[in-house]
Order: C-alpha cells, then structure tokens, then sequence
C-alpha cells in the first residue's frame, strides 16, 4: 500500500460528477500500461472520494450507476485507466527522454541526406535537435513529433524520408539462413526461389536502413550476394 502522504489525487470526471482516488501516480501509470496488476499495492486509501482532500466518500449507488459496480477498488482500477494521473517532475522528465530516443531512432531509420542517400547517425541527429532547440513534449503523440522534428532538422541538416525498392540475389547456400534478415529489414515485394536453390527477393525498406541491411546480408553470406537499388521514393 502506498503511503498517505506521497500519494496523489487522481482524478476522473464523468456523467456529470467527479471521482478521486489517492493513489501512487508512478504505480497507477505502471498499471495503466499493465506492468502492475495489484490495486492494493497502488492505492493509499482503498476508497473512492468525490473530494479526496474534504474526506468526502462516493456513495455507493454512485459507485454503481457509473463503473457498473459499488466494489471501490474495481472503481478506482476504471479511475486510474480512464482518468487523469499527475506525473511527478522525474517522471515528466524519464518520458521525454525515452521519447526523443523513440524521435531520433525513428528518423535515423526513415531520414537520409539527399545528396548522398546516406542516414544520419543518431548523434548526428541528437545534435541537431539540440542546436534547433527542439522541444519533446511528454505528453504528446511520438508520431506527431516527428513531423515538426524533421521541419527543426531541415533548417541545420540537409534530411528527408526515402523509401527504397533493393533488389537481392543470394546463393542456395546462404538463402534459407538469409531468410529472416530479409523480413526483418522491410516488406517482401517479390519473391523468386531459382531452379539452383538461389534467392532472388525485392525489398521495399526506410531509406536509412539500406547501409546497415547491406552490412547485415554481406555478413552472413560472406559477401557473395548482388543487390541493386530499383527504385527511390
């Protein structure tokens, strides 16, 4: 159970009322993505307030009109996936760090330089979001911040997305253990298995993976492979 004292008010507001637990806001997140599964561990108070800081208790029949249930702990489970958790400055701050990752590891993948095809590394682009003094906001959408990170990035980095089209042809020996790397680097156009036992494959993948692919592939078959960029898009 978690200390009175450390917890916070969280809050859900629905049907026209409002419902309060006190609550320990790093567990009730741990619970809300399911890495925790005991309320009890979560909880300060096992009740549900319409005003935690005045001690003012939901009723029962409330409890039931809107979680379907007058069991508090069943409620407060609804409260913490549905409501509003309060998050401490650490927290904010270990959200935005592992988004930026999520930004610059999504971007290293997709982005190159047009001039050379090439990707930027991460730290290339880490750099430069630093210098464009971009900011990751923790509570918003990864995705999203990706679009307005490559308008901070254009203004320091010549960057855009490609996709690739690579075609692949790997001997009998090496094909059937090249067979997972292949589909781990991008979707299967097409696939030819030769009279010889040899692979032909086309690959369409994020424009920054095509130097580590061709690492990947020219590692496990020893170099005795032929690829050929088809198409750029």
């Amino acid at each position: 159970m978690t200390d009175v004292d450390e917890a916070k008010i969280i809050r859900l507001k629905t049907h026209g009322q409002s419902f309060e637990i006190l609550a320990d806001s790093s567990k009730a997140l741990a619970m809300k993505s399911g890495s925790v599964s005991d309320i009890r561990d979560v909880l300060a108070v096992q009740k549900v307030f319409t005003d935690a800081k005045k001690g003012m208790e939901a009723s029962p029949n409330a409890l039931k009109d809107v979680f379907k249930t007058d069991d508090p702990l069943e409620a407060a489970r609804q409260i913490i996936q549905k409501g509003e958790i309060p998050l401490t400055a650490e927290y904010k701050q270990e959200l935005r760090e592992k988004k930026k990752r999520q930004i610059i590891n999504i971007i290293h993948r997709n982005a190159v330089d047009p001039k050379t095809h090439a990707p930027h590394p991460p730290q290339r682009i880490e750099a430069a979001l630093e210098d464009a003094k971009f900011h990751v906001d923790e509570g918003k959408d990864v995705n999203k911040q990706v679009d307005e990170a490559l308008k901070a990035l254009r203004a320091i980095l010549p960057i855009k997305f490609e996709v690739k089209e690579i075609a692949v042809k790997i001997p009998s020996e090496f094909a059937a253990k090249s067979y997972t790397v292949l589909n781990s680097f991008g979707r299967k156009i097409r696939e030819d298995w030769q009279s010889d036992g040899s692979l032909v494959a086309v690959l369409e993948m994020p424009g920054g993976l095509e130097e580590e692919f061709h690492n990947r592939i020219n590692s496990l078959c020893h170099g005795n492979i032929e690829t050929k960029v088809l198409n750029v898009k």
